[in-house]
């Protein structure tokens, strides 16, 4: 595949899949831990299948699939929520981070449950671009001496069931209405020294839209002052 596709630019999807691997070969054995890193680290930084088939070439399950170019355009999600409860098993269902630290950013697909742990360390979930397999998703967060951030775009519904001892789970974001259609999010888990937190941010189509917005208030200002020097001229 990646003899014929070299240059074909890998998807958030494509690199969750070989970080996959990476992970059940350090549980296996069959990395170290800084190899495992190292990996780690050159997987996130690739664009390509070319950049990203060497990384699991010598493990098992190393191939990186092949992707399905469909020459027909299909129409692009409208952003509804409707569009983005697609079903399935998600995309990526765990993260550890041991003394290191994970995320997962960007478009992927949120699955019916989710399972973190962080030891020493933090990781990160941002579900704002996300697509959600069911209308409810649960986001299981073990963090021992380390922590975890969970961040949802506005209009989500949030339930927060963990329990802390020495540590804690943010319960800010709880009790706020979700929009009509919207997922909802479950975050349950443990935390001994450690913390989960829960944070409500706008897209990048939200922030791109204030801004635009501030943009052309400030146009509209200056140009009513011009229309104001004009008209005492």
């Amino acid at each position: 595949m990646t003899d014929e596709l070299p240059e074909l630019r890998a998807s958030d999807a494509d690199r969750e899949r070989v970080s996959e691997v990476l992970r059940d070969a350090l549980a296996e054995g069959r990395l170290d831990m800084e190899e495992f890193e190292e990996r780690l680290d050159a997987t996130y930084k690739a664009r390509t299948y070319g950049e990203l088939a060497p990384i699991t070439r010598d493990l098992p399950v190393g191939q990186v699939a092949a992707p399905k170019v469909d020459m027909l355009k299909r129409p692009e999600p409208d952003g509804s929520w409707a569009s983005r409860i697609v079903g399935g098993e998600g995309s990526s269902t765990w993260a550890v981070a041991m003394m290191s630290g994970f995320q997962r950013k960007g478009r992927w697909t949120v699955p019916r449950r989710f399972n973190c742990f962080a030891f020493w360390g933090g990781g990160e979930l941002d579900l704002r671009e996300a697509n959600f397999a069911d209308g409810e998703v649960e986001i299981n967060c073990v963090a021992i001496m380390g922590g975890v951030q969970v961040i949802v775009p506005p209009g989500v519904e949030v339930v927060v069931r963990g329990i802390g001892i020495m540590g804690g789970f943010d319960h800010r974001e709880q009790g706020v209405p979700g929009e009509p259609g919207a997922p909802r999010v479950v975050v349950t888990g443990f935390a001994f020294w450690g913390g989960v937190g829960v944070e409500r941010k706008p897209t990048r189509a939200e922030r791109q839209r204030l801004r635009e917005e501030r943009r052309q208030q400030r146009l509209d200002r200056r140009e009513a002052v011009r229309e104001l020097r004009r008209g005492e001229d």
